[in-house]
């Protein structure tokens, strides 16, 4: 028998997803306030040296940092250092890697 319902969901582009994640974290803000902790966790994650993929870590923070505009030479700086439009910056960053990894290639295979 074949599926003859409509789609329960329409697709959205990559911007759609974008502006609707950044609308998100906005709410976030106003209801729950800017809690420091999650991003806190995720910055000692990515700086953890004893991690076996410390390097590619680091690269991938600095990516991320890049996407936000922030300088190099903050790179290193706690949270807690970052002004609020830095803050919003690299949060808007990190939204954006969430959204187009979220369109990665499913089943993606390393050839040796």
């Amino acid at each position: 028998m074949a599926n003859t319902e409509k789609e329960k969901f329409a697709p959205i582009s990559l911007g759609q997803r974008l502006d609707g994640l950044n609308q998100l974290s906005r709410i976030r803000a106003i209801y729950w306030g800017d809690d420091e902790k999650e991003l806190n966790r995720f910055l000692a994650d990515m700086r953890d040296k004893k991690d076996c993929h410390y390097e590619e870590n680091q690269r991938a923070l600095s990516a991320i940092f890049y996407l936000a505009n922030i300088p190099r030479s903050r790179h290193d700086s706690e949270i807690s250092h970052f002004s609020p439009v830095e803050k919003q910056s690299l949060i808007k960053a990190m939204n954006h890697i969430k959204v187009v990894v979220s369109q990665f290639p499913k089943h993606l295979a390393l050839s040796n």
